[in-house]
């Protein structure tokens, strides 16, 4: 399976006022059609800084990254981002979108549900009408199952809860068609009953469209329920990556061991 996502030897320094910072420190990924691959790790560990960079977001006065960022989105040869600079405009947005961390931070309070959906549609299809681009993005929205779309088209991002506003912001990464799908911390600000559905509807749209995600997480739990290969990271670094299953159920290293006993589990209270 040709991979959508290839990363090699991927290094991060991070100009600080008390000197350089190496945040990420070599990692190796790869993600492929269909597929889940998570980093997870504690607060600090790299793992949004790796999907910055990824993406080419991380500041340019700030951030010194090297190594291979290689992405293959269409039937083109693959196209390494790092290498060619120019190359990320025909990528972000288009092949490869992100889902935020904050659905209460990441909208402009000031424009409507619709004005910010438009937009991200009119950049992936510049001639649509205003018509067209309306219908279509009531149909996303009914497609990440927000109620009553056509209303919520009108409504600002105050009047909708974090669980409704986390459809939206995966209905505009969807608006590019992305055949990848960078998700950071998707659900970390919602309560667990909404983290479910919001996990399922990623489920969904992977199973019936084939996108590919990279998941950003702390929370193992989410990575068990969604994850095909789990790379775990700690200081800048993976300690450990394998299967799903593996890394989970039968962990090598004593850092994932840790965070696999902090998953809470509901024991039975002795009468």
């Amino acid at each position: 399976m040709t991979p959508l996502l290839e990363v090699r030897e991927l290094q991060v320094e991070l100009v600080t006022g008390t000197g350089i910072v190496r945040a990420v420190d070599g990692v190796d990924l790869h993600v492929g059609p269909g597929e889940t691959v998570t980093l997870i790790g504690e607060s600090g560990s790299g793992k949004s800084t790796t999907a910055m960079a990824v993406l080419g977001l991380l500041p340019a006065g700030s951030a010194v990254v090297s190594g291979s960022v290689r992405y293959r989105l269409g039937d083109d040869d693959p196209v390494d981002v790092l290498a060619d600079r120019t190359a990320l405009d025909g990528v972000r947005g288009r092949g490869v979108s992100l889902i935020p961390q904050d659905p209460m931070t990441a909208l402009s309070p000031v424009h409507s549900i619709g004005a910010q959906l438009g937009h991200a549609l009119r950049l992936r299809h510049p001639r649509l009408s205003r018509t067209q681009v309306r219908d279509r993005g009531i149909a996303l929205l009914d497609q990440v199952h927000v109620a009553r779309p056509a209303t919520q088209w009108r409504s600002y991002p105050h009047q909708l809860s974090g669980g409704m506003l986390q459809r939206v912001l995966i209905a505009i990464a969807l608006a590019g068609e992305p055949r990848l799908l960078v998700a950071d911390e998707p659900t970390s600000a919602l309560d667990v009953t909404v983290q479910a559905g919001i996990l399922d509807l990623l489920l969904e749209l992977q199973e019936r469209t084939g996108i590919g995600i990279l998941l950003i997480t702390h929370d193992l739990g989410v990575a068990r329920l969604v994850s095909d290969r789990i790379h775990v990271m700690r200081a800048g670094v993976f300690v450990e990556s394998g299967e799903v299953e593996q890394v989970v159920g039968a962990p090598r290293e004593e850092y994932t061991r840790a965070l696999v006993a902090a998953v809470p589990t509901l024991e039975e209270v002795p009468a």
